[in-house]
């Protein structure tokens, strides 16, 4: 009878003491592209989706207007977030002219590629080492149809490391007179797979 009772003491101390144990839960976190709008000082990101977030305090982040940026945040209540951290990202627009004298196919690996907040946004692996790189987005205007090609270039970079790169390029300068109407687009990019092509609609 002893040994009944004490087991069961035991298991019961056992019970308590992993309830008592218990890890506390992870909050749940975000990651995602966003434009930074700053205002007065004030700073707000807009998601692609359209949704405006507010950091529930002030943040460290002293990002420019339209920076694209990574938003690491914790939903707090409706548009209100905790902001976790912010890291800016290459952003930039179409070039204006340069194709195809400036166009530069050094190979990048694709992670992804997408359109969203008016954006052509990428995440691609480059091989670095230790000099900068030279990214940007050229047109070719000599057609009808809108083709845009992706250039990069090492610089002469030596053989390095793989290395992800996020950029935005914004795509406002393509929107027609009439703003409602959607854009098909081309988008062109050199691989080590060779030259890729994405047919895209910006709306």
């Amino acid at each position: 009878m002893k040994r009944v009772c004490l087991l069961i003491g035991l298991l019961s101390l056992v019970f308590v003491t992993a309830c008592e144990k218990q890890p506390e839960r992870i909050e749940d976190y975000f990651l995602e592209f966003a434009t930074v709008l700053k205002s007065n000082g004030e700073i707000k990101f807009a998601l692609d989706n359209r949704k405006i977030l507010i950091p529930k305090t002030s943040t460290s982040y002293d990002g420019i207007n339209g920076q694209r940026v990574i938003l690491d945040y914790t939903p707090y209540k409706a548009d209100t977030v905790i902001v976790n951290r912010v890291t800016d990202i290459f952003t930039s627009t179409i070039a204006k002219n340069g194709f195809p004298i400036r166009w530069s196919t050094d190979p990048v690996k694709i992670q992804s590629v997408w359109v969203g907040g008016d954006y052509l946004n990428l995440i691609i692996e480059i091989e670095y080492h230790s000099k900068p790189h030279t990214i940007g987005l050229l047109r070719d205007f000599e057609f009808s149809q809108i083709d845009l090609y992706f250039s990069h270039s090492r610089n002469d970079d030596p053989p390095g490391y793989p290395q992800t790169m996020y950029a935005s390029f914004s795509l406002n300068s393509l929107r027609n007179a009439n703003a409602s109407n959607s854009v098909p687009f081309r988008f062109f990019i050199n691989t080590y797979e060779g030259l890729r092509e994405f047919r895209f609609e910006l709306k």
